[in-house]
């Protein structure tokens, strides 16, 4: 059984010699997309990077103070820490740009006018930025989310501005997110490495699907990355969690997860850090430190 896989300028005649995949392939309603992953990865392993994206969007939540990172000295905004020479937002638009995004839509609020020069300086070639204001920075984070809901028509990755990722990451959770009509959540289910638990937003799943999510969660066997693939109608569910005109990101989730229409992709072994804390910025930093050399 062949097809061809476009990637980037490439058209690959991909045989499937896989029984199991091409089982799966065979019902285009129902691909296995880790099994189509694999086999692409073993059969092409130069190929698997220029893979097409199947996120072109996203979103940056870079509204709020950071005052746990930022010390009062400081003159520059959370977002624009230094981390190994580069805005800690600097690495996250990497990382997206690298996936394959190709236009991001940063939300600012704290400190507009100082941010978004440093961001401007910091953002890839190639990707389009443009700036969505927050007047109302200091509610909680969905309250950020919902300001973008005028300029966003298709799905798009969801990040925060400081949890730090791979572009690798980022393509795990794209090619994981196969049901246009749900929100994905790119967690790590090992547990026994998180950094800081107590900080950690917790996740309950079940069946691949987000049971609850929060941080004061006792039952839980995941925890959330940072990282989303959300379709448009997550602003509908943000709009019905504002009863009192603030929510948190996670309020608008559990009300998707109550219509099993929040979902998860497990991470595996790849890594990721909130930076929240100096103590974690040291450990991203020591992370960093052991990756080959970056531009």
């Amino acid at each position: 059984m062949c097809f061809s896989w476009w990637a980037g300028q490439y058209q690959v005649d991909f045989l499937v010699a896989n029984r199991k995949l091409a089982r799966s392939m065979s019902r285009f309603d129902c691909i296995d997309v880790q099994d189509v992953r694999d086999c692409f990865r073993r059969t092409w392993p130069d190929k698997e990077r220029a893979m097409p994206p199947l996120i072109r969007r996203a979103v940056i939540l870079a509204a709020g103070q950071g005052t746990r990172l930022r010390r009062a000295d400081q003159d520059y905004p959370k977002p624009l820490y230094p981390l190994r020479g580069r805005p800690l937002i600097g690495w996250v638009m990497r990382a997206l740009r690298q996936a394959g995004v190709e236009r991001v839509h940063v939300v600012v609020g704290f400190a507009r006018e100082e941010t978004m020069p440093g961001i401007r300086a910091a953002c890839p070639e190639g990707l389009r930025l443009d700036f969505v204001d927050n007047p109302e920075w200091k509610k909680s984070n969905g309250v950020s989310l919902f300001q973008a809901r005028g300029h966003l028509d298709e799905r798009f990755f969801l990040s925060m501005s400081d949890h730090l990722y791979s572009a690798d990451l980022a393509r795990r959770l794209a090619l994981g997110a196969t049901d246009e009509d749900s929100l994905y959540l790119a967690v790590d289910r090992k547990l026994k490495t998180i950094f800081d638990m107590d900080d950690a937003t917790k996740v309950k799943t079940r069946g691949g699907r987000i049971a609850d999510i929060g941080k004061q969660l006792a039952d839980f066997d995941a925890v959330d990355t940072g990282l989303f693939v959300c379709p448009p109608a997550v602003f509908g569910f943000l709009q019905r969690a504002m009863a009192n005109g603030d929510c948190s990101l996670s309020d608008g989730v559990r009300l998707m997860a109550r219509e099993g229409r929040a979902r998860v992709v497990d991470i595996g072994d790849l890594f990721w850090q909130d930076v929240d804390t100096p103590a974690m910025l040291g450990h991203a930093e020591e992370w960093l430190a052991a990756q080959p050399a970056v531009e």
